[in-house]
């Protein structure tokens, strides 16, 4: 019993230093923390359009192969095209261009 209650005080003594927070972070990490999160969505919106594409392709030659062994197919559901989100643009490049507008 001794043991056991031992080894929960060990377990629960760090909780406090867990719970402690962390100070703000500077402007110059902020900053740099916001474009790695950007171009993670970037990378994000990137990686669905390569797999709608991939899909499409997938479903073309799909049909195309079925209809050319004499299966019956069915006309395919409709889903929106692809978006292509374009090259990246860096939040930080746009930011002077976007204050240089603004006077």
């Amino acid at each position: 019993m001794k043991l056991l209650a031992a080894s929960i005080l060990l377990c629960l003594a760090p909780v406090p230093v867990a719970l402690a927070k962390l100070p703000p972070l500077s402007a110059d990490a902020q900053a740099k923390a916001d474009e790695a999160k950007a171009k993670t969505a970037w990378s994000d919106k990137v990686a669905a359009y390569q797999l709608c594409k991939a899909m499409d392709r997938t479903a073309e030659f799909y049909l195309k192969t079925a209809k050319s062994a004499g299966q019956e197919t069915h006309a395919p559901a409709a889903t929106p095209p692809c978006a292509d989100p374009g090259p990246y643009v860096s939040a930080s490049a746009s930011a002077p261009a976007a204050a240089a507008t603004k006077k």
